[in-house]
């Protein structure tokens, strides 16, 4: 049976439609300056840039702005120090320096504000900073475990997948694996290959 011929990756233009988008690998900055072309807006980061790239190209209306771009009215009001376990999470709170100094004293060393924490302040306006730390206690057996690396880090999955399968490859061998990985357009992916979208170190 004849393999068939590799398809050639198009010109990222007006021209494609939202579907041949999201076929392809594209880097951020190619989705960024395709956007403000279309003067559309290119913030959000690159999963949100190419959404909103692939509602404009079908034709079909923007995707809404996250909740915290909507609220952009002015800034939010942010916790100062002293706080205590019965201080409320006020909304907008950030994982400010204020938060973190409770938190160490109260869980130890060890705390720090991974993804369970960073959701915990962001969506829970209206509970205390006692709540917060009875969750960081309740999710540390889930941390523990090995996380799905979100899709915008796609190159450190790849790479980590990657050498999994080949524990005595060298990083140039995995570099030039990715290279070719994500050339090819994702419907054509081999079964179980992670899907190309840069990490944060990779732009290009």
């Amino acid at each position: 049976m004849p393999v068939p011929a590799p398809e050639t990756r198009p010109a990222l233009t007006a021209d494609l439609t939202g579907a041949e988008l999201l076929r392809w690998y594209w880097t951020l900055a190619e989705l960024a300056g395709l956007a403000r072309a279309l003067g559309l807006s290119a913030g959000g980061g690159k999963a949100a840039v190419t959404e909103r790239l692939a509602a404009a190209l079908d034709g079909r209306p923007l995707p809404p702005p996250p909740a915290a771009r909507r609220r952009a009215g002015g800034a939010s009001r942010q916790l100062a120090a002293p706080v205590d376990g019965d201080t409320v999470i006020p909304e907008g709170q950030r994982c400010s320096q204020v938060l973190r100094a409770w938190f160490t004293a109260e869980l130890g060393p060890s705390f720090h504000f991974d993804a369970a924490m960073r959701a915990y302040v962001a969506e829970n306006a209206g509970r205390t900073l006692a709540d917060a730390a009875r969750h960081w206690r309740d999710t540390r057996a889930e941390a523990a475990r090995p996380q799905e690396i979100g899709a915008q880090f796609e190159l450190n999955r790849f790479l980590r997948d990657w050498h999994t399968t080949h524990p005595a490859g060298t990083r140039a061998e995995a570099l030039t694996a990715w290279r070719a990985h994500r050339s090819r357009p994702r419907d054509r992916e081999r079964p179980g290959a992670p899907h190309g979208v840069e990490g944060p170190g990779e732009t290009g």
